[in-house]
């Protein structure tokens, strides 16, 4: 399993996810699941996968390949519009899975890898979309704040009550963080490090990138602060007369 987010605002996008993953209770390892396509001052793209983990390395192996192979019709470097890019990662999700489905099907594990596919190429604005497994995908509009994939139910109520377009992109990283941990408390298959990606409109470059390890002071402190704080708040809710 796994947790992976990323938030549309007013002022940017802002990406996240764990690196945890699993083949059983006794087989845990780390793994990062996101992907960066950047050229500075032209286009950033940032991939969270989530799945099989085979499968989704096969995928961004893929892509990374054709953008070194440069033919501009067939990789994320060359697309021209983020649809286009979203287009070529679905296309490479099918190649794997029709290249490993029969193998796949012997063992009886099915291809499962999604993906949510953010970012700005210059002359378009900031664009989200998340890619589910069979390869179709759907965009972010003014409706959706946020796409999710994996391990979700935990760490969307704060998302929720907390997150509108007019977030600053500050309070919405502290947002993300506090979801990860609520999702990290109640949820063994979702773990650190957490990587965290914070990308300002119109920039079209990466600015600002962090990764969260076990321990670290900053994610240690928001933690012990929304805990604190969600006790004092429900020692103050009314009581219920009978």
């Amino acid at each position: 399993m796994t947790y992976c987010i990323g938030i549309m605002l007013d002022k940017g996008v802002i990406f996240a996810s764990d690196s945890r993953t699993n083949a059983g209770v006794d087989d845990f390892a780390k793994f990062c699941k996101m992907t960066v396509f950047e050229r500075t001052g032209e286009r950033v793209i940032v991939l969270l996968s989530s799945g099989n983990l085979a499968g989704t390395q096969s995928v961004i192996s893929l892509l990374s390949q054709r953008c070194a192979e440069g033919d501009a019709a067939t990789n994320v470097l060359g697309a021209k519009t983020m649809f286009d890019v979203c287009r070529l990662v679905s296309d490479a999700m099918r190649e794997t899975e029709q290249r490993d489905a029969e193998y796949l099907e012997q063992s009886k594990v099915p291809f499962n890898a999604s993906f949510i596919v953010g970012g700005q190429i210059a002359g378009e604005p900031v664009r989200l979309f998340r890619i589910y497994a069979e390869g179709n995908f759907i965009e972010a509009g003014p409706d959706t704040l946020f796409l999710q994939t994996g391990e979700t139910k935990y760490g969307k109520p704060i998302l929720d009550r907390a997150l509108t377009h007019e977030t600053s992109l500050a309070d919405a990283t502290k947002c993300v963080l506090v979801s990860f941990d609520s999702t990290i408390r109640s949820n063994l298959s979702v773990g650190m490090p957490i990587d965290l990606i914070c990308y300002e409109k119109d920039s079209l470059t990466v600015q600002w990138r962090r990764r969260f390890d076990e321990g670290d002071p900053y994610f240690t402190a928001v933690s012990e602060a929304w805990g604190e704080g969600t006790k004092q708040v429900f020692s103050r809710l009314p009581v219920l007369r009978w």
